[in-house]
């Protein structure tokens, strides 16, 4: 992990596209500031984490084709 020192306005960039930039320092909260393409996602841990939990979950349900199948007896 690399790990780097800013202070408020300062920023760092990832790759040519993101700039991350300290906006606000409150005791214990940072307030940052993420530029970066649209096409690009940007997500909190905690989101980023229940939306592949959703996935994995939607992708082992079965479809309405498989329950269709099933009723036809070709499975």
């Amino acid at each position: 992990m690399l790990v780097l020192t800013r202070k408020i306005g300062e920023s760092i960039t990832i790759g040519p596209d993101i700039k991350i930039v300290v906006l606000e320092i409150k005791g214990r909260q940072v307030k940052l500031g993420i530029e970066a393409p649209a096409h690009v996602p940007v997500h909190r841990l905690e989101v980023f984490q229940k939306i592949q939990e959703e996935n994995i979950r939607a992708a082992a349900a079965p479809t309405i084709l498989d329950e269709v199948l099933k009723l036809d007896g070709e499975e």
